[in-house]
């Protein structure tokens, strides 16, 4: 069994969230100390392409099932997987104790960077500095990664900054702030081997 790499007799960094309501139904159940093992099935292939990379290079664990009320649009379904995925998120992270808290990434895909830096403050705060040429990728509505990434970070707890410098296409500029996303969460909920005992803040608690 896997369990908190700084403390072997703590619980493994897991999380199941079930989130029924009128328009979507969804489970995620994840696992920080994974190794990137995914499954994915929204009913948005496109979005499912993205989930596949932010549990890959991240190398969280995850697995999500959502039914949705695609037949009037993906807004409701987009949006509320990210409220379960950070609410499983914000529940797998315990009392955060030994994690890195911050993480910056740049990262570059053929003409596109993308930068994601995060907080695993406790304090939701999304800045999203991003602009699509097109309005959708696929069957997916662009301006719906923004809903996306504000609900995962608002039901995370976490503060994430997410800026596009330039971009060749808006694919590569999708992908790349989920993977940006994905690296920086992998290196802030990382534990860190010299404080793995201690809140990394000065409050004591985040």
């Amino acid at each position: 069994m896997l369990r908190h790499p700084a403390n072997p007799e703590s619980s493994m960094r897991t999380a199941e969230i079930a989130r029924k309501t009128n328009e979507t139904q969804i489970t995620v159940s994840l696992n920080l100390d994974g190794t990137g093992t995914h499954s994915m099935a929204t009913g948005i292939g496109f979005f499912d392409h993205m989930l596949d990379q932010l549990s890959r290079h991240s190398l969280i664990d995850m697995r999500v099932v959502a039914t949705g009320d695609l037949h009037i649009d993906f807004h409701h379904t987009a949006e509320d997987v990210g409220i379960a995925l950070g609410q499983a998120f914000l529940k797998a992270l315990g009392d955060k104790k030994g994690i890195r808290r911050y993480a910056s990434v740049d990262l570059p895909m053929d003409g596109t960077l993308t930068r994601a830096a995060v907080d695993v403050s406790g304090r939701p705060f999304l800045v999203f500095r991003a602009a699509f040429s097109a309005p959708k990728i696929g069957e997916m509505d662009t301006e719906l990664f923004r809903e996306f990434f504000q609900a995962f970070a608002m039901n995370a707890g976490i503060t994430l900054h997410l800026e596009n410098f330039y971009f060749d296409n808006n694919h590569h500029l999708a992908e790349s702030m989920f993977k940006a996303v994905a690296r920086a969460l992998r290196d802030a909920v990382e534990i860190d081997p010299r404080q793995a005992d201690r809140i990394p803040s000065t409050k004591g608690t985040l």
